[in-house]
């Protein structure tokens, strides 16, 4: 196997290869990319097949930015017969003697295209699953503890077939964490921080992290759109913009608003757990007040975004969190730091970063 498939944002697909190829070659696995523009999946080919698939075991997803969900090919082009999809899918899998998969999933790409495979993916699952039962590529019961086989729609007469190990996939059809934007919140921007905290909390570490009564602070919080998932999970929370705050969030009590520039506001107490920030501005400066918070204690974890250019994206946040560590280790704090390009994102990356004790 030499070549893996990422699946990423349509219009991204450049940033995804660029990170692909920069993160595996410093783990000295090397090769090209195959994309085309707002296709939303890119193909990585190494150049060592060996290599690439130590690579793919040992490096985690999580470290990828741009890249949802990514699976080792087997087949990179499979030719489906219209009429008998299931027996070519099951040529292969006897091919590779594949054995004791965990999982099916049937995906395609996140484009407009692609959407209208949804309905050929949901028909063909259940009786190609069953076929690869009856086979013995996979289990006769679900099992989230054996590799998962990937079968990614092209088209409907064209097909990849990939495989991915538990633990170091997403658990999500194609990699897509989907919300439903609750009809009170003030903004469909709400739907940012709530995949983010699902996406970099752990959900046995919630119930301490995302405690009721907890402090937080939203800065350049109007119209309320994440201090609405503050309030939520019952947090009393500062927000800071000099815009407007949605009357209902305002009328909980459990909401400080005060209209002040987000640079310049300091906590009277160091008693704040949250900070999130979605202001619209340069993204190192950003990045440089959430260290400022965490260099000084004011936070214990920070959610926030940066805005990306509209070239050059991966290289750009490369540099900011290169920063972040640099400001982070001259002050000398333990830290965690996650980031990822959320499904509910649009041209702009989500960086989470936890204090450590």
């Amino acid at each position: 196997m030499k070549q893996l498939l990422l699946y990423c944002r349509s219009g991204f697909e450049k940033d995804c290869a660029a990170e692909i190829q920069d993160k595996a070659a410093q783990h000295d696995v090397f090769g090209y990319c195959k994309l085309s523009n707002h296709s939303a999946y890119v193909i990585f080919e190494a150049y060592d097949g060996e290599a690439l698939v130590h690579f793919f075991r040992t490096f985690s997803l999580t470290q990828l930015v741009f890249s949802r969900q990514w699976c080792l090919l087997l087949e990179p082009l499979l030719e489906l017969q219209p009429h008998d999809r299931v027996s070519t899918v099951l040529e292969a899998a006897a091919n590779h003697e594949l054995q004791g998969c965990g999982q099916l999933r049937v995906e395609y790409p996140e484009t407009n295209d692609g959407k209208t495979l949804s309905t050929l993916a949901r028909k063909l699952t259940v009786p190609l699953r069953l076929a690869l039962r009856n086979q013995g590529a996979l289990t006769a019961k679900e099992r989230d503890d054996k590799p998962v086989l990937h079968l990614f729609l092209l088209s409907g007469s064209e097909a990849m077939l990939g495989l991915s190990y538990p633990k170091n996939n997403s658990p999500l059809e194609n990699g897509i964490m989907r919300l439903k934007s609750p009809k009170d919140a003030p903004s469909r921007s709400t739907l940012k921080l709530e995949e983010a905290f699902l996406t970099f909390i752990p959900a046995s570490e919630r119930p301490q992290r995302l405690a009721s009564g907890m402090n937080a602070v939203d800065l350049g919080a109007s119209p309320g759109g994440w201090t609405y998932q503050l309030v939520r999970r019952s947090m009393m929370v500062t927000a800071i913009d000099n815009g407007p705050m949605d009357p209902a969030l305002m009328e909980t009590g459990q909401v400080k608003h005060l209209q002040v520039d987000g640079f310049k506001f300091q906590p009277a107490k160091q008693n704040v757990y949250w900070l999130v920030c979605d202001m619209i501005e340069k993204p190192d400066r950003v990045a440089m007040l959430m260290c400022d918070w965490l260099s000084n204690g004011w936070c214990q974890e920070s959610i926030f975004n940066l805005k990306l250019p509209m070239k050059k994206r991966y290289e750009m946040v490369e540099q900011v969190l290169e920063q972040v560590h640099l400001r982070l280790h001259e002050a000398g704090i333990r830290y965690q730091l996650q980031a990822k390009h959320l499904y509910h994102d649009r041209e702009e990356v989500t960086v989470h970063i936890q204090r450590k004790s």
